[in-house]
């Protein structure tokens, strides 16, 4: 047998022992279960007022139902990645209420100022114990827990006091955790878990406290409830047709984001545009129409947006010097259209701050967990419906709103009976079947030393007829997901950078 030369032994040698490592290795993660993915850690409530809950039915019973994943611990053979830390998750507001009584009534105040004086007698006693913030309970559990939840539901009225006895998740405790659900937002699955537990240990202190600041800003309301009218909660994010006193329809609405909070409005709804121009207010044409010129002179044609003088004349682009900010003094209209911001239907209603509510062209925002995405305007969800309902005294029907709204053409039809409307921020009240609904205080009017929140009204000298528009010109259509990518909306490839560019 050939001897191997001495120099080339030693490196031999520990090749073939890297190689039955390797193999060991190899064998033995191969009879490893595979790794679960990390759970994403819970929300932690903000110190001075509680996150908002979900919007939906589905994300909801999800957040509530998803149990916790366990990570596994990485192995000797094949050591576990370090995961990248995960985003926080994501503001959430309300699910929408079936309750057919309207959130804000003639008899609100009154009502609401009982439940206070009995919240405040609570908080007096006491107050109510907490649960741990990772419990999770439903029907048949039974332990301490349990007793302690049915003490908890029965302080507010949400339980009887003979049915809270003992230590059974019952039907009785079921249909009460429901009843809780209901009232501060959350969709009733019955199930007592992270968002649930969450709304449970608010302390009372904070539930009169809500109540408080809603009877202070309701204070100022002149609002005139009428036959018929138009309520929208912005922390709730929803907004009611309310007619002879009860809800005939409750629609999901965008709001204003915290820096561009939704104002206190009663006003009356008046006119609505079908298939309205948008004209881009000039802080949007500093901050992003300027930039994303220099970059690519086609966006306005691409966007639809035409250049007005102030003689209405049209500007070419080209002749804008977008090297400077010389495009702020000109009119930057966006024409009718499926891609247009304001979508297929805008309702005037004439206020100091000249908001409004409006279709969308992003209308799958209405599912999102956040709905705090506007510059202040309302956007409404089943807008066709909510149109239907307001002009239906008209003789129009959904089928006519539907078709008006497809045309290619504007055409604005004033409201022959203007529906009173009011947007209210209501954190806290009680409506006509004595329950107490509270809803997560999104903008932060309830903190201690919060600034009132004023209520807007129409200005003194009566709103004038919707401006005359030169007809649109025809240009192609927009580049599929142009739009979109410039005003904010999530594409494949961005984030949603500019959200208040839809107003």
């Amino acid at each position: 047998m050939t001897r191997m030369p001495a120099h080339r032994l030693i490196p031999a040698a520990l090749m073939g022992a890297a190689a039955v490592l390797l193999h060991m290795g190899s064998a033995a993660e191969a009879q490893q279960p595979p790794a679960q993915a990390t759970a994403q850690p819970a929300a932690s409530p903000p110190a001075q007022s509680p996150s908002p809950t979900p919007a939906t039915g589905a994300p909801a019973a999800a957040a509530e139902a998803a149990p916790q994943a366990s990570p596994q611990p990485p192995t000797a053979q094949a050591p576990a990645r370090r995961p990248r830390p995960r985003p926080a998750p994501p503001a959430r507001v309300t699910a929408i209420s079936t309750d057919p009584q309207p959130t804000y009534g003639p008899q609100t105040i009154a009502r609401t100022r009982a439940a206070l004086d009995a919240y405040r007698t609570i908080a007096m006693r006491g107050g109510w114990g907490t649960l741990p913030d990772n419990a999770r309970l439903n029907r048949g559990a039974r332990g301490p827990q349990v007793a302690a939840l049915k003490r908890r539901l029965a302080i507010e009225g949400d339980l009887a006091p003979g049915a809270a006895i003992g230590d059974l998740f019952d039907e009785a405790t079921l249909a009460a955790v429901q009843r809780f659900q209901r009232r501060v937002g959350l969709v009733p699955s019955g199930v007592v878990a992270a968002a649930t537990v969450r709304q449970l240990n608010i302390p009372a202190e904070w539930r009169v406290r809500a109540l408080e600041k809603s009877l202070e800003r309701l204070s100022d309301s002149r609002f005139a409830f009428g036959h018929r009218y138009v309520i929208v909660n912005i922390p709730a994010a929803a907004a009611e047709a309310v007619e002879n006193g009860v809800v005939q329809r409750r629609h999901v609405v965008i709001v204003g984001k915290k820096e561009h909070a939704s104002p206190m409005v009663e006003t009356r709804l008046t006119v609505v545009n079908f298939n309205p121009t948008w004209t881009i207010p000039t802080s949007i044409i500093r901050r992003d129409i300027i930039p994303r010129m220099r970059r690519n002179p086609a966006t306005l044609a691409n966007m639809r947006v035409r250049i007005l003088d102030r003689t209405g004349r049209e500007v070419d682009p080209a002749a804008i010097n977008w090297a400077t900010d010389r495009a702020v003094n000109y009119t930057l209209r966006q024409d009718p259209g499926p891609g247009n911001s304001l979508g297929r239907v805008r309702i005037d209603m004439p206020n100091t701050e000249a908001v409004f509510m409006h279709d969308t062209p992003s209308r799958r925002l209405f599912a999102a967990d956040s709905r705090s995405l506007s510059s202040g305007c309302v956007r409404v969800a089943d807008v066709t419906e909510f149109v239907a309902w307001l002009m239906g005294p008209q003789g129009w029907t959904r089928e006519r709103v539907a078709a008006e709204m497809n045309q290619p053409q504007r055409k604005d039809v004033r409201l022959t009976q203007a529906v009173p409307v009011a947007w209210v921020y209501l954190t806290g009240w009680a409506a006509a079947d004595g329950t107490v609904q509270f809803r997560d205080d999104i903008y932060g009017h309830d903190r201690p030393g919060a600034e009132p929140v004023r209520v807007l009204r129409p200005a003194d000298r009566p709103a004038g007829e919707p401006a005359a528009i030169a007809p649109p010109v025809q240009r192609a259509p927009a580049q599929p997901g142009l739009f979109e990518g410039l005003f904010g909306a999530q594409s494949q490839r961005q984030r949603e950078p500019s959200l208040d560019m839809r107003y």
